[in-house]
């Protein structure tokens, strides 16, 4: 049977390396009025880039960053979750690093794995297409992006949940000139009245509104 072009995308998103991916419409994403309210708020620290024009208008329509997308693919990378066995105490001592900053930086390694990805597109389709990657380095409202693409809800701790692999998750997008079916959003919020993350998060950072206060 032969696949379709949507079909062939997530099948060699994770023969490149991903965990899954979903594709989306370049739309405006619909919690852009979220964002703006976070940066009235202040909780964008000294991360004043965030709310420069530019910035804004990227965020605001994927469309400002590559006129000629037609879709976005979403792609999720699993990294690591904290050893159970890490000695605490050694941790009070030693300073706490978050598990996805161990190993190697994902900025240098999701790049590769994306441009891949797109090659193998272009073969598939016989030609070249306008195209453009982010991993955690663009204006784009990533988690939108994901949970529109059927990949989970964003949950009280933030981040995107996926109902299977959680949230020990890094994300990457590639803005395609192309349009290959598109996936159903993901609809439902399964948080539930867990505030779990909330309790545990060593700095309180995370606020009940389902935002994170950077100055903390």
């Amino acid at each position: 049977m032969t696949l379709t072009l949507t079909q062939f995308i997530k099948q060699e998103a994770l023969a490149t390396g991903f965990l899954f991916a979903g594709i989306t419409r370049p739309d405006p994403p619909p919690h852009f009025s979220v964002f703006q309210d976070w940066l009235k708020e202040g909780h964008h620290a000294s991360m004043d880039y965030l709310a420069s024009e530019r910035s804004l208008k990227r965020r605001a329509d994927p469309l400002e960053i590559l006129p000629e997308c037609q879709s976005i693919v979403v792609l999720g990378f699993r990294y690591s979750p904290p050893a159970e066995t890490q000695d605490n105490a050694s941790m009070e001592t030693s300073g706490r690093i978050a598990a996805y900053a161990r190993g190697k930086d994902y900025h240098l390694v999701l790049p590769g794995l994306m441009d891949e990805l797109v090659k193998k597109i272009e073969t598939r389709l016989g030609h070249a297409f306008p195209y453009r990657y982010y991993t955690d380095t663009g204006p784009i409202l990533e988690r939108d992006l994901a949970q529109r693409s059927g990949l989970g809800w964003i949950g009280k701790n933030t981040c995107l949940i996926h109902p299977q692999h959680g949230s020990y998750l890094l994300l990457a997008e590639i803005l395609l000139g192309i349009e290959p079916e598109i996936d159903p959003p993901f609809e439902t919020d399964q948080c539930g009245t867990c505030t779990r993350c909330i309790q545990a998060c060593p700095t309180g950072c995370i606020l009940p509104n389902r935002t994170l206060d950077a100055n903390r």
